[in-house]
């Protein structure tokens, strides 16, 4: 019987490659995907994980070799490999996310010259992704070592 945390799990069947032009949009979409994971992961306003989990989507239904490509990366591969196994990101990269963006934030309101309404929506905005990233988003939990 396998275990409630899935490590005996079968791995799930690759998805078909697609050819032709639908391929060629795949392709051009993880591109796109993986240049905005890498904005996301030097600007902190923009979020990684997402754009780094949908080129992964679309590297597996075009590009074997940009899938492995991006799975190797010791950039992005440890992300794509917790969620693929876990579902879930590990708790310090989603401590170190909520730290950059209350910092940014927080800067970015004190420092800036933006009407006030435009500094509560941002507020508002970073709220928001601070909830989802600590209550939706599922943490990995740490397996107790024997």
């Amino acid at each position: 019987m396998p275990e409630a945390n899935g490590e005996n799990e079968p791995p799930a069947r690759a998805p078909r490659v697609a050819t032709g032009l639908k391929r060629l949009l795949f392709v051009g979409a993880g591109l796109l995907c993986v240049g905005l994971a890498y904005l996301g992961a030097l600007l902190p306003g923009l979020p990684t994980t997402p754009w780094v989990l949908l080129a992964s989507y679309c590297f597996a239904r075009s590009s074997p070799r940009l899938e492995r490509w991006l799975k190797r990366s010791p950039f992005f591969g440890k992300l794509i490999h917790d969620w693929e196994r876990h579902r879930g990101i590990r708790k310090p990269v989603k401590v170190l996310s909520v730290c950059l963006v209350v910092t940014v934030v927080t800067l970015s309101i004190t420092l800036s010259g933006l009407p006030p309404v435009a500094k509560w929506g941002i507020g508002v905005l970073a709220a928001i992704g601070v909830c989802v990233i600590v209550f939706v988003v599922p943490t990995i939990r740490e397996q107790p070592r024997a």
